[in-house]
């Protein structure tokens, strides 16, 4: 009998092996934290989505791609010990803090932000409000700020008093990274591929810097589009020449992740991959991917239907919200300052 090496079945059978493994190492690892609540705060701190509300306009404001750098520190943040905070502790002598490991040392901004953020709720309600909640929120309202969904933000993390480097280095997709890899890493923190790609619609606002999509430009970008289309040709030609092929002086150029509606959060993201012109091989992977037939009907389902991208995006930031760290509940605390664990 012969045997059916399709794309279809392989990717289906590595899809079924990688969920079986990654849904094991959860039950092994199920503690039964407490339970995050959407009153935590009603009676001692009960005008905490106020503030972190205000200071986010203000933010939003005064820079609109601040609406991203608040999404991508949730997103870093709690891929790496769950959502803990542990992303805004700086170094010490006895802490090796995650900012400078190689998947946030150029891609992280927004640390002055949750600064002004954490101060205002000190002078609110003093040691109540964790910064790993502050984080939660604030990506929240960055998202609604720039024109996407809402969702209630359920609340009660506790700060880690630890961080991960080499966890920050493992954990977070990069931009070159294949399609399997990246859906490794999603299923690892109990998020799903429907998860993976709604989440990954958050590209939809923010920058991406020369070195993380000079590989693309200047690999298959011209096979994954329309070689006859002008506007294909000339959206190649200027990121060329943000990104020329050599020279790390410019690697610190940037471009925006969607080239159509840079500061809106909207499926443009999605019509941006079925054209075959996402900036980032990682996004790309999503729809070109040759193991991406469910991928890519997500694409092409979210690139029609905003509503549906906005539901399952609403979703699926709860969910990543909602990875704990079992650490934090029982040894954590509510820094004063977000940046240092309390003396």
């Amino acid at each position: 009998m012969a045997i059916d090496s399709s794309p279809s079945l392989v990717y289906g059978l590595m899809l079924l092996l990688l969920s079986a493994f990654f849904a094991l190492s959860q039950s092994l690892y199920d503690t039964g934290d407490p339970s995050l609540t959407l009153d935590y705060y009603a009676k001692t701190c009960p005008n905490v989505l106020q503030v972190v509300r205000k200071e986010m306009e203000c933010a939003v404001l005064s820079d609109p791609r601040n609406a991203a750098f608040a999404v991508r520190l949730h997103f870093h943040d709690c891929f790496v010990q769950g959502c803990d905070g542990s992303i805004l502790l700086d170094d010490t002598i006895t802490l090796q803090g995650e900012k400078k490991a190689s998947t946030n040392i150029h891609s992280l901004k927004g640390y002055r932000m949750m600064d002004r953020i954490k101060n205002s709720l000190e002078s609110e309600c003093p040691g109540i409000v964790s910064c790993a909640d502050i984080l939660t929120i604030a990506a929240r309202d960055a998202v609604i700020l720039v024109g996407g969904p809402y969702w209630e933000v359920p609340l009660g993390r506790k700060d880690s008093t630890t961080a991960s480097y080499e966890l920050a280095n493992q954990n977070l997709p990069s931009a070159n990274e294949g399609l399997m890899s990246i859906i490794s890493k999603f299923l690892y923190q109990g998020l799903s591929v429907t998860d993976m790609v709604a989440l990954s619609g958050a590209h939809t606002i923010g920058m991406a810097r020369c070195k993380n999509f000079r590989e693309r430009i200047y690999g298959d970008f011209e096979a994954t589009s329309d070689a006859n289309n002008p506007i294909s040709k000339m959206y190649i030609k200027k990121l060329r020449s943000i990104c020329p092929p050599i020279g790390k002086d410019a690697e610190k150029n940037i471009t925006g992740m969607d080239n159509v509606t840079p500061e809106v959060f909207d499926n443009s993201y999605f019509q941006m991959l079925m054209r075959g012109e996402g900036v980032l091989n990682s996004d790309q992977e999503l729809y070109s991917s040759l193991l991406g037939m469910e991928t890519r009907a997500l694409v092409k389902k979210y690139a029609v239907d905003p509503l549906a991208f906005f539901q399952q995006f609403s979703d699926s930031m709860v969910k990543l919200g909602n990875i704990t760290n079992s650490d934090s509940f029982l040894s954590g605390e509510v820094r004063k300052n977000c940046r240092f664990i309390n003396a």
